[in-house]
């Protein structure tokens, strides 16, 4: 599958969330468990609400925070560096993006979440690690911003604990469905950037905010005519993580469309992010583009630091993944080669890593054709859990896989043999012919 983004009335956390559950509302009670495994929003509750706006249909994500006692203001994005040099009051936007008016009674509160908390948390939660990935990506790239604003580092920025659980709460969301969905490409059309100024508790700023300028660096943009705060930095954090601009060459099927909206009315226009889903119609096999590939061999480092060495590769967002292997080098010598793949654009950020994260002194760099298959995730629920199975479309049918992960709480293999083939049963039952 294949998805592509048209910001029709602008791009925000929930409204991005709002269209993935729009594409699949079966996702929403499995989403509704994943955000009770992160503790910074604990207490916080999603809802999904089906939206008419008069000309399209579609859903919208609305989040309530128990302490708050009310649903609160959506992916306003209230955050600064530790110093507190930006306080951004998103509700003054000409046109907000599915969040309530700001609740001024809480713009005093001076307590922050720094990003390394933030990233902490996610690393000990209880979420799948293609979630974790995919949430740290989104918030390193808003924390980068933040940092290039205020001319500081990306581990002293901080963000405001008000205007934070909501903005938490939608990228945690955005990345668990990312996950799920398992989509092989992600674009974006043309971005409209809005106008007018953004009220700080250092002055008026233009619209776009200064970070969300950052953000969609080397996007293509269009001025519709349109004022007010098209874009949020959540927003415009997602879609410098996950998107690339224009759409995916070759023949593809439209399968499926859906709405995400926001609360606000826009003058003429529908305030919403629509989604279109493809499938490749020439091949079951997807063309999936290029790869680097970056090679070396290690001789003289401990199989425990080695080991170190690896998770933090793996976990850095330019890397698709990491193989590591026992070979005889000079000598006869035990060693071990270790193979990252990566972004392409990324190739000598990673190389870098990898020659300090090891003691190689040399990394073999090339770029390589990737084929990748059709997946997509599905969930099943049984005795109040829900466990999490991939499918893959193979040339000869699909098959159908339960992570590994969902059974790491079960004791026993006889025990863990019988759940997979209940749990199995309950997936063709739920699926039916598509399996």
């Amino acid at each position: 599958m294949e998805i592509h983004l048209d910001p029709v009335g602008g791009m925000a956390g929930d409204m991005f969330v709002a269209a993935l559950l729009d594409l699949r509302p079966d996702l929403n009670a499995g989403l509704q468990a994943a955000l009770k495994l992160y503790s910074l929003i604990g207490n916080v509750e999603c809802k999904l609400l089906p939206h008419h706006d008069g000309v399209l249909t579609g859903s919208r994500f609305k989040v309530h925070h128990a302490e708050h006692g009310a649903d609160h203001p959506h992916d306003h994005n209230h955050h600064h560096d530790h110093h507190g040099h930006q306080h951004h009051d998103h509700s003054h936007a000409g046109h907000d993006h599915g969040h309530a008016e700001y609740d001024r009674t809480h713009a005093g509160h001076h307590d922050h979440v720094a990003w390394r908390d933030i990233r902490d948390a996610l690393n000990r939660s209880a979420l799948d690690g293609e979630t974790i990935r995919h949430a740290t990506g989104v918030f390193e790239k808003l924390a980068e911003a933040e940092a290039k604003v205020h001319g500081t580092t990306p581990e002293n920025v901080a963000f405001h604990e008000v205007g934070a659980w909501d903005s938490i709460a939608d990228i945690v969301s955005a990345a668990w469905l990312i996950t799920q969905l398992g989509a092989a490409h992600w674009s974006v059309g043309p971005v409209p950037l809005g106008s007018g100024r953004v009220k700080t508790a250092h002055g008026l700023l233009p619209v776009p905010a200064p970070a969300t300028v950052h953000l969609l660096k080397d996007f293509d943009v269009i001025d519709d005519g349109v004022g007010g705060e098209r874009v949020t930095p959540t927003g415009a954090a997602i879609l410098a993580y996950l998107c690339k601009t224009g759409t995916a060459p070759g023949r593809r099927v439209l399968k499926a469309s859906s709405h995400g909206f926001g609360t606000k009315r826009l003058p003429g226009l529908s305030n919403c992010l629509r989604l279109l889903a493809f499938e490749r119609r020439d091949e079951v096999s997807a063309f999936n583009g290029t790869v680097a590939v970056l090679e070396c061999e290690i001789d003289d480092q401990t199989g425990e630091d080695i080991a170190q060495a690896v998770d933090r590769l793996r976990n850095r967002p330019d890397v698709r993944d990491v193989v590591q292997m026992p070979v005889f080098g000079k000598k006869g010598r035990m060693m071990t080669h270790l193979q990252v793949l990566a972004d392409p654009s990324k190739s000598r950020d990673v190389a870098a890593a990898m020659l300090d994260e090891t003691t190689t002194i040399g990394v073999r760099a090339m770029t390589a054709e990737r084929m990748t298959l059709s997946r997509e995730q599905e969930t099943v629920e049984h005795t109040g859990k829900i466990y999490a199975f991939k499918l893959v479309d193979r040339p000869s049918g699909r098959t159908a896989k339960l992570e590994a992960d969902s059974l790491t709480s079960t004791p026993g293999a006889a025990a863990r043999r019988s759940l997979r083939r209940l749990l199995e049963g309950l997936l063709k039952k739920k699926r039916g012919d598509l399996l």
